[in-house]
């Protein structure tokens, strides 16, 4: 049994002291986004006064009332949640990939696997070219197929799950398939279930990634009807720079899932990196 670890008068100085300054510190950090979202329900004479206010008169939806109505926001969403969705169906794929690369022994296994990781290194901006050439080939450009199709299986996630999944017993692989269980059933009612930890870590990052997506569909696609959020919230930077309210409330409408889905599980993302150094 574990004995209490009692602070000294000195060392509780410390602790104290340094709580109070980060949390000064962070609500200095946290006023430009309190501020824009704030701001979003203002109207734009209100964001223009000087000096500037940081709570709003009058509350008001109208700012997002013409995102949906004049700006089409209702079709990037849509197309935003596609994205996603797929991505969530590459996460299975890369699971797989872990799994296979984890669990199976077959020849150039470590060699493919480093040929994984060494795509790691490259940067997304130098393969685009050659992605976009061959999704041309095939008549892909300008189509949601052609958007999700390259982010579907990422490196990164693979070597996660593979050291995850390296964790997992033999044993009990080996006491699934005596009992008669197929290979993908292993997979589906044993492997997955034990890897719930990395599956809650990777499904955050997809989605945080999903939602985020900018440079691609900007690239592979010319019909604003493909456009995501990101695309569209710079499409309002340039058509309606003036209007500051209106860009407080695409910006808020963009930002805050993602600070609410990192302030809910900021415990399994920073696991996430934690359990990239597992064997």
């Amino acid at each position: 049994m574990k004995q209490p670890v009692y602070l000294t008068e000195h060392e509780r100085y410390k602790q104290w002291t340094l709580g109070i300054i980060l949390t000064i510190g962070g609500f200095l950090i946290s006023i430009p986004f309190i501020w824009m979202i704030l701001s979003a329900f203002k109207t734009e004479s209100e964001v223009m006064q000087i000096p500037p206010t940081l709570w709003p008169s009058e509350f008001t939806l109208e700012n997002f009332v013409n995102l949906f109505v004049n700006m089409n926001f209702a079709v990037y969403l849509k197309n935003t949640i596609i994205v996603v969705l797929f991505s969530f169906a590459g996460l299975f794929l890369n699971a797989m990939a872990g799994y296979a690369f984890a669990k199976f022994n077959f020849k150039g296994r470590e060699k493919i696997f480093y040929v994984v990781l060494a795509t790691m290194m490259i940067p997304g901006q130098v393969t685009m070219i050659p992605v976009y050439l061959i999704l041309n080939q095939l008549q892909l450009t300008n189509t949601m197929t052609g958007i999700v199709l390259p982010g579907l299986v990422g490196a990164f996630s693979i070597f996660l799950f593979r050291q995850f999944m390296s964790t997992i017993p033999d044993e009990l692989l080996e006491a699934a398939r005596l009992d008669g269980a197929s290979e993908f059933r292993v997979f589906i009612q044993v492997v997955l279930p034990i890897s719930k930890p990395i599956l809650a870590v990777q499904g955050i990052l997809t989605f945080i990634a999903g939602w985020n997506s900018f440079l691609w569909p900007l690239i592979i696609a010319n019909d604003e009807a493909l456009y995501t959020l990101s695309v569209g919230l710079s499409l309002l930077k340039g058509q309606y720079g003036g209007n500051f309210a209106l860009q407080m409330a695409g910006s808020t409408f963009m930002v805050v899932p993602i600070i609410i889905i990192f302030i809910l599980f900021q415990k399994h993302i920073i696991e996430g990196y934690t359990i990239s150094g597992m064997k």
